[in-house]
């Protein structure tokens, strides 16, 4: 399977994320944002954490004009299964490919560690062989992931089972914890944690393995 990893300035997790899929099997190249095409047979676009043009006026408001995000886009509409992790999710939100925004944690505090959280739905390609309510672990490493999106919002997520992860113990404000969702036609995923991060036990779990490795399968 083809994987495309977007590269921003600023951009600091492309390389754990080729790694990742690579050491599943997946043929990765990297993307670099001024690009205006995504490659021919390319199965999944990845944009990556990382701090995006610095994260100047806001975590994502700069990236989601860059020429590559045109494309992802168009991709997306297509149907083509796209993965934001940490400012990668924040770039999303920005760009309206995912609902809601990502604001300054709670505590205001940059937060690095081990996360638990919990499977809200399965019904994705994403997290299709977890079991739902499963608890899992995940670094996560923001200053802004603080997920906010209105009560409107919040209910239309929760009919269409766009909510994929919620925090155990929500460790930066996030409105119902939430940790990561999907568009409604759910080939569009994002998340604050870095399942990238974790795929080795030398790292500390195995719990992101079977997220990514999700995404390679083609049905």
């Amino acid at each position: 399977m083809k994987v495309a990893v977007v590269r921003f300035p600023g951009t600091n997790c492309e390389f754990d994320t080729q790694y990742a899929f690579e050491k599943l099997g997946a043929e990765v190249c990297i993307l670099w944002h001024k690009q205006s095409e995504i490659p021919k047979d390319t199965q999944l676009v990845v944009v990556p954490g990382g701090f995006s043009y610095g994260d100047y006026l806001r975590c994502g408001a700069i990236a989601q004009f860059s020429p590559i995000m045109k494309a992802i886009r168009e991709y997306a509409l297509q149907g083509g299964r796209v993965l934001g992790i940490c400012n990668g999710f924040q770039i999303l939100c920005e760009a309206g490919l995912l609902p809601g925004a990502l604001k300054r944690n709670e505590n205001l505090h940059f937060i690095s560690k081990m996360q638990t959280l919990r499977v809200v739905n399965k019904n994705n390609i994403f997290l299709r062989s977890y079991a739902k309510n499963q608890e899992i672990a995940l670094p996560i490493a923001h200053a802004d992931g603080n997920y906010f999106i209105d009560e409107s919002g919040l209910e239309a997520l929760k009919a269409n089972e766009q909510i994929l992860l919620e925090y155990v113990d929500n460790p930066n404000g996030s409105v119902g914890g939430i940790a990561g969702v999907c568009n409604e036609a759910k080939n569009v995923f994002g998340l604050m944690p870095h399942p990238e991060r974790a795929i080795e036990m030398v790292l500390g779990g195995c719990d992101g393995v079977a997220m990514l490795d999700n995404l390679l399968q083609k049905s």
